[in-house]
């Protein structure tokens, strides 16, 4: 039995997502660089890694954007409450240097 062919359409689908993941890791890459940046500017200032006034407006708006753009909210909040712990943890790590 041979393999079913794959739908051009499907495999030029398939190379978009497969850019958007990569554009999406480049864009994480980013946006911990900047939050290494504050990082080091909280533990040079003595403050806090966490901002939990922040984290919870940073967290209200994400819900926001979802909801306009047709996303679960609970799904891409749940990936961002990640990230910030992974920067919390970053941050911590700068103060304790």
């Amino acid at each position: 039995m041979e393999p079913e062919a794959v739908p051009a359409e499907l495999l030029q689908i398939r190379e978009k997502i497969d850019s958007l993941d990569s554009e999406i890791v480049r864009l994480l890459a980013d946006r911990f660089a900047l939050t290494h940046r504050v990082g080091e500017l909280k533990a040079s200032h003595s403050l806090n890694a966490l901002d939990s006034t922040r984290e919870s407006e940073k967290l209200a708006r994400i819900k926001m954007l979802c909801e306009e753009s047709g996303l679960n909210p609970e799904l891409v909040s749940g990936l961002f409450v990640q990230i910030m712990e992974e920067v919390k943890r970053n941050h911590e790590r700068l103060r304790s240097r």
